[in-house]
C-alpha cells in the first residue's frame, strides 16, 4: 500500500470528521472520557485545515488517518507538571484518527513516523504531544516511538499524560 503524506484541503473536511467521529465512538465504547466532551468537532477540523495545521495520510484515493501540526503552539505545554525534555522549538501533534478501514495496521504508527521527518524539515528536534491516562493504543505507540513521558498538562479542566521524544537530527 502506497501511502501519501500530506497538509488537509477543504475538500477532506468531511471524510476527516467522519474519521474522527469513529474514533470518538470508539473511545467511548472503550470506556474513555476523552473526546466525550464535544471536542474535537467539525469546527475544529475547518480551522485546523484553514491554519495549515490539518494533516492527512492517504491510502490510494482514501483518507486513511488525521492529525494537527503545529509548531511552538500549545500553550497547555507551558504550565507542565513535570518537566520536558528540551527548552527549544518543538512540533506538537493532536487529534491523532486512523479510519476504521485501515485499523490494525501500524498506520498510527507510520504516521508520527511522519511527523517526525515533518519535524526534522522544519530544523526541529523535539515533538510533543500528550494523551488521556486510559488510552492505552496511544500509550504503547509512544512507548514503540521512543517518547519519552514528562509529566502532566492539563485540558478543558483534565490532566493528560504529556511526552516528548528528541530526534536526532544527522
Amino acid at each position: 500500500m502506497t501511502l501519501e503524506f500530506r497538509k488537509a484541503t477543504a475538500a477532506d473536511a468531511d471524510q476527516i470528521w467522519h474519521i474522527l467521529e469513529k474514533a470518538i465512538a470508539r473511545r467511548k465504547a472503550e470506556g474513555s472520557d476523552q473526546w466525550q466532551d464535544g471536542y474535537p468537532n467539525p469546527a475544529i477540523v475547518a480551522y485546523d485545515i484553514e491554519n495549515d495545521h490539518g494533516y492527512v495520510l492517504v491510502a490510494g484515493d482514501k483518507i486513511a488517518g488525521y492529525v494537527a501540526l503545529l509548531i511552538n503552539d500549545e500553550p497547555a505545554y507551558l504550565d507542565i507538571k513535570g518537566k520536558w525534555l528540551t527548552d527549544g522549538d518543538f512540533v506538537v501533534y493532536h487529534r491523532v484518527a486512523i479510519s476504521d478501514e485501515f485499523l490494525g495496521q501500524g498506520l498510527a504508527q507510520q504516521m508520527l513516523t511522519h511527523i517526525d521527518s515533518y519535524a526534522l524539515e522544519n530544523g526541529i528536534t523535539s515533538v510533543r504531544a500528550d494523551t488521556n491516562f486510559d488510552n492505552k493504543g496511544m500509550l504503547r505507540i509512544f512507548e514503540k516511538q521512543g517518547y519519552v513521558y514528562c509529566g502532566e498538562v492539563f485540558f478543558r479542566d483534565a490532566a493528560r499524560l504529556a511526552y516528548e521524544k528528541v530526534l536526532n537530527a544527522g
